[in-house]
């Protein structure tokens, strides 16, 4: 059996996603509990970052059993950001590592022991879920997104010498790890940082397959053109700006 790792925080951003929330925080919840899991020990927190949600988000979550917070500007990394300032302000202080997940049901939570367990074992300091390795239900990814992450995966690998295949949102990262990164970017920017910075500051990043389902309810991003071009063009400024800072 895996030796257990200490306390894990989940950081969930989360904007109108009501029908799909209340499932995801069961689902890591049940995956922190198995007893059988690198997770074991308890402890755990799961943080639902309210980005200005003008539905039952942050009902539905709590009932569930999930810690709300907001997030005082929109955007993704914002939301990111407010849970982490939550998990560090805890009075027991920060969990040993960190997992980030969306809200909306497509990241599958019993698969959490698989990106945690590299972390727990060493000498993993983040570890990416990768859609590209593992399986993508059809129509859950739309051609742009597919094109973007192998765009974004090639820049990180040529310019910043990563290896990587994808920026899946499901991920884990050692607290102290996380902190060295110094995360800022507050929008579509915050997966692509995270991978660029690991990259300059020499972390050790692993890939996990892992499965990508279709989500419940329109994507933000992908479901219109100007969230795909919005999302895209921060994402390629990211690397720009992070290729200039190396």
């Amino acid at each position: 059996m895996t030796p257990a790792v200490g306390t894990v925080g989940v950081v969930i951003p989360a904007l109108d996603e009501e029908a799909s929330v209340g499932a995801v925080v069961r689902g890591l919840a049940a995956a922190l509990a198995d007893p059988s899991g690198p997770a074991a020990g308890g402890g755990h927190e799961i943080v639902v970052c309210d980005n200005g949600s003008r539905d039952a988000t942050a009902r539905v979550a709590r009932e569930a059993g999930a810690t709300v917070v907001s997030a005082a500007r929109r955007g993704y990394g914002s939301a990111c950001l407010a849970g982490l300032a939550h998990l560090r302000g805890r009075a027991g202080g920060p969990p040993g590592l960190v997992v980030f997940a969306d809200a909306d049901g497509s990241d599958d939570p019993s698969e959490l022991p698989r990106l945690i367990a590299p972390l727990v074992a060493g000498p993993a300091d983040l570890v990416i879920g990768s859609r590209a390795l593992g399986r993508a239900e059809p129509g859950a990814l739309t051609v742009p997104q597919r094109f973007g992450n192998r765009l974004a995966a090639f820049l990180l690998r040529a310019l910043f010498g990563a290896t990587t295949t994808d920026l899946g949102p499901f991920r884990a990262v050692r607290w102290d790890a996380l902190e060295r990164l110094a995360m800022r970017d507050p929008d579509y920017g915050w997966t692509v940082e995270m991978q660029a910075k690991a990259a300059r500051r020499g972390l050790v990043v692993v890939e996990a397959p892992v499965t990508y389902r279709r989500r419940i309810g329109r994507s933000k991003i992908s479901g219109t053109v100007r969230g795909v071009i919005g999302a895209g063009t921060k994402i390629l400024a990211t690397i720009a700006r992070e290729r200039v800072l190396d």
